[in-house]
């Protein structure tokens, strides 16, 4: 497995990856550079582990953050 714990990541965000891995090794990609590829993919879609969505959405505007409009 790549460097990192994987223990954080929903058992959804696991099978995903693995999903993504055996697709990038039927393509000709090694394991290693395949597993690497699938974990990127699942951090940049969902945020990284732990939660489902987790770092998604923008940043508030300042309107929001109660800053006043001049």
């Amino acid at each position: 497995m790549a460097k990192g714990d994987k223990d954080k990541y929903t058992d959804k965000q696991k099978r995903k990856a693995e999903h993504i891995e055996v697709s990038y090794e039927d393509r000709g990609v090694s394991q290693e550079e395949a597993e690497r590829r699938a974990w990127a993919t699942v951090n940049k879609e969902s945020g990284g582990g732990n939660e489902s969505g987790s770092g998604r959405g923008g940043q508030q505007s300042s309107r929001e953050n109660g800053a006043e409009s001049k």
